[in-house]
């Protein structure tokens, strides 16, 4: 007995009787051209090997060709397809869009610890050197403090890895960092001293440069450390060539150059401005290196790097303090005239400065980071103008506009070109509604973020 139309096959096997006589079936000339007529050929070709079957003997009254069916079928198709589209589209979107934005507000702070952090700790250090001035023996104080790094990390592990570890285990995780064999003297002396040294020097050279000339030329100058690290990269790591950068570093060079004529080739400025140009390189050449030699590190590798760097420093640096104590080129007359709060002040600035370069990427994108640098450049020239310790003629602030613009330059992305054609074409499109209309495409936003595994522990001061 035939089943009525109205129910539909569980499976294949239902039908298995009429499958066998398939064989035998002979179809006419006339139904051929009508099936060619009723049924087009891709509709056919998408279909199942079960739609075909049931398609050729019309069972169960199943005629998807038919008018009234495709129509009602692909109405219903589209309906619930685009439903469910947008539902998830909506979704997608709203989970997005949160993130972005607790990573921009998150941001905004940034930038204003990491501006009020380097800012503050350039002032204070200018005012250390007023009552002691010992450039050096400043370096190597804050440079010890950078011990604290790995504990702070260790503290912030236990409270956020859900597998907890001994501080034994995770530093002998942590050192994996180095190599399969660890942290050996060898590895020491050849993958962590060199870049000790580096941040020394970075440091001390940028203090030496804050006793000759003011806060905001040093601050602006060693924003060229930026374009240094594009120029090194390019050619030393053979990173990809980008005309913006090229145009950015000579903006850099512009600057420098500007700035040493702002005050007329004096002596005193030339040797300044020479000192904070050497801190910028050195700052450089360490990011650099670092990339090169031990690659990108994670935040507890990062961590643990800089805290070997300061238990080093206070150990292997500690007699140079001593000689220049005792050969009066940093003479200190008792210990009660060393102004403890000063240092203090400048080691704890520096230490959460840094803090914020190395590890603020776990919150937040790294162009906010870079912000925050370059806006301590205005920052401090308002502290200079307020303190009258500075005269802006008009070479010093077309020097420092272009130092910033360059460093800004430096912060496009490397398709920049490409998103900014890409927007400018959808703005077009959306003027003219005809286009738009029948076109739905994603584009690509321009790439603000950092790599999850990003290089850190890569500034040197």
């Amino acid at each position: 007995m035939r089943k009525s139309p109205d129910v539909s096959p569980r499976r294949l096997s239902d039908i298995s009787p009429q499958l066998r006589q398939l064989k035998y079936l002979v179809v006419d000339e006339a139904i051929k051209e009508d099936l060619k007529s009723s049924r087009s050929v891709e509709d056919i070709n998408s279909a199942s090997i079960e739609e075909r079957i049931l398609r050729i003997t019309g069972y169960y009254g199943y005629q998807p060709w038919s008018a009234s069916y495709k129509s009602e079928s692909s109405a219903a198709g589209a309906s619930g397809a685009e439903s469910g589209s947008n539902r998830r589209r909506l979704h997608c979107c709203i989970r997005v869009t949160t993130v972005q934005v607790q990573k921009a507000l998150w941001g905004v702070a940034m930038v204003m610890c990491v501006c009020s952090s380097w800012a503050g700790s350039t002032q204070l250090a200018k005012l250390t050197f007023k009552q002691f001035d010992a450039p050096f023996t400043l370096t190597w104080f804050a440079t010890t403090w950078n011990c604290l790094f790995f504990p702070l990390y260790y503290i912030g592990h236990l409270c956020k890895s859900p597998e907890r570890q001994t501080p034994k285990q995770r530093f002998r995780e942590c050192c994996r960092f180095f190599g399969d064999d660890g942290l050996t003297p060898k590895v020491f002396f050849t993958k962590v001293a060199p870049f000790g040294l580096l941040w020394i020097l970075t440091n001390y050279l940028y203090l030496q440069a804050l006793r000759k000339i003011n806060t905001t030329d040093v601050s602006a100058l060693f924003c060229c450390n930026k374009a240094f690290v594009f120029l090194l990269s390019w050619i030393v790591l053979r990173d990809r060539f980008m005309g913006v950068r090229i145009v950015a570093a000579i903006l850099a060079i512009a600057g420098i150059v500007m700035m040493t004529y702002a005050d007329g080739f004096h002596s005193h400025s030339v040797i300044g401005i020479t000192l904070v140009v050497a801190s910028a390189s050195m700052s450089a050449l360490y990011k650099v290196l670092f990339k090169m030699v031990l690659g990108s590190a994670k935040f507890g590798e990062a961590a643990l790097f800089l805290s070997i760097v300061g238990s080093a420093n206070f150990v292997f640096i500690s007699f140079v303090p001593i000689i220049l104590y005792f050969t009066r080129v940093e003479y200190i007359g008792s210990p009660g005239d060393i102004p403890w709060a000063y240092l203090c002040g400048v080691a704890g600035l520096l230490f959460a400065f840094n803090v914020l370069v190395n590890f603020g990427i776990a919150i937040t994108y790294p162009t906010f980071i870079s912000l925050g640098i370059v806006l301590s450049v205005p920052v401090n020239a308002m502290v200079d103008l307020y303190t009258c310790e500075i005269h802006f003629n008009t070479v010093r602030l077309i020097a420092v506009f272009i130092i910033c613009l360059g460093f800004l330059m430096l912060l496009l992305p490397e398709d920049w070109d490409q998103c900014i054609i890409q927007l400018s074409t959808r703005l077009r499109k959306r003027d003219d509604p005809a286009e738009s209309g029948g076109e739905a495409g994603a584009t690509t936003g321009l790439n603000w973020r950092g790599r999850a595994r990003t290089s850190m522990s890569t500034f040197a001061h």
